[in-house]
């Protein structure tokens, strides 16, 4: 690059699911902490547009890409060189100086634009097993970064460093019953939290839906937070009316931190974002993966977490009404089981993995010669991380 910019321009490519954006975004706010200037690239998912609403002080494109479904290949293709064209002009009028792809329908085109204009390359992996973008890419990154160490040798990069997932700074354990009447539920009572991603899951919204009347024979003060999705919002919410139980019911909530916090149990899906928020807030789960995530991805997420007693994992296709309701009430009611799955999932809370990130990616930029940088980071903070990767099971060395 003829001129090498003051600040450095960092493109992360992190659009298509909540599990993507959401460690992206906090991977951002540790390189605008050290003087980067961002530019996210998202898809046109609704659930994309409502997640960076609070991304303050961030630069957003929207690129054209679609997943790949079967029988639309022509459609992906499309969507795919249409993302790559919008990629090399974004990159023509504002060269970035790396990019970082976090896995998804979207990351591909960008690192591609990427490496035509001689930015750095990086790519991070929350899965166990890691999608086919990333695969793909990792032949040609300058480095990648996972979440899991298992995954490490699955991707083809030169340097592979397990760093956990980011979570943003907000998810951290906080007053529940503070969170509790923000979310307009009784302070003291416990919370049952209900979450599929950020689609929802019809196959933990109605499996829980049969369980409620066990569930309250059980435990009549048990309250009830359920993130439906939209497509069965109405119809969920009708049924705990119907039910005349304390319940707040949403399609999708932007402030997580809040659910998390209000809840005493979870029941959700298996994605390593949210995983790795669940841990963050030390918060005891069921997890019911989604049975047809590619390569069955979540449940291999799940059982690493299960087998380490950080979770409890239940599959959709043997869950019953009555099983299901045995666990939460487990849980609930359990003190010691309920105690010994807090403490396991501190150790698999990765604090440190965004700063990792960050420094890791300035680092390598610098010696490209394509930043002129003066470091002025905090080495103790790094030490800090290095401290954590050796005692955390989920970032011990692959």
């Amino acid at each position: 690059m003829d001129h090498l910019p003051a600040k450095p321009l960092i493109a992360i490519a992190c659009g298509g699911t909540g599990g993507h954006l959401f460690p992206g975004l906090a991977i951002a706010g540790k390189l605008m902490q050290r003087g980067c200037d961002i530019l996210l690239l998202i898809s046109p998912k609704e659930v994309d547009q409502e997640a960076v609403k609070s991304a303050i002080g961030i630069r957003v494109e929207v690129l054209p890409a679609i997943g790949l479904k079967r029988g639309a290949l022509v459609e992906f293709s499309g969507g795919f060189w249409k993302s790559i064209l919008a990629a090399k002009r974004l990159f023509h009028q504002h060269p970035p100086q790396a990019v970082l792809a976090m896995g998804g329908f979207t990351c591909a085109p960008p690192v591609l634009a990427g490496k035509a204009c001689g930015a750095a390359t990086f790519l991070h992996e929350s899965n166990t097993i890691p999608g086919k973008a990333n695969r793909w890419l990792s032949y040609v990154v300058d480095q990648a970064f996972v979440g899991f160490p298992s995954a490490a040798n699955r991707l083809h990069a030169q340097s592979v460093i397990s760093t956990g997932t980011p979570v943003r700074p907000q998810f951290h354990p906080t007053d529940p019953a503070a969170c509790r009447t923000a979310l307009g539920l009784h302070p003291e009572n416990p919370v049952l939290l209900a979450m599929g991603g950020s689609q929802g899951a019809s196959g933990i919204n109605d499996l829980l839906l049969q369980a409620v009347p066990r569930l309250m024979g059980a435990s009549p003060a048990l309250q009830f937070l359920h993130l439906t999705g939209p497509k069965d919002f109405q119809r969920v919410q009708s049924a705990y009316l119907a039910r005349n139980c304390r319940a707040v019911v949403r399609p999708f909530l932007t402030e997580m931190e809040l659910a998390l916090g209000a809840a005493t149990v979870a029941v959700s899906r298996a994605g390593a974002s949210s995983l790795a928020e669940l841990a963050a807030m030390r918060l005891p789960a069921i997890l019911i993966p989604y049975p047809s995530a590619a390569d069955n991805h979540q449940f291999y997420n799940a059982r690493a977490l299960a087998d380490a007693g950080a979770a409890v994992l239940l599959e959709q296709d043997l869950a019953s009404e009555e099983k299901f309701g045995s666990l939460v009430l487990k849980l609930l009611h359990e003190t010691q089981t309920f105690s010994a799955m807090k403490e396991e999932l501190v150790r698999w809370h990765s604090p440190h993995a965004a700063e990792q990130i960050a420094d890791k990616m300035l680092i390598i930029l610098r010696a490209s010669g394509n930043w002129k940088w003066e470091d002025t980071t905090n080495r103790s903070s790094s030490s800090s991380a290095a401290s954590v990767r050796e005692e955390n099971p989920q970032t011990a060395a692959a």
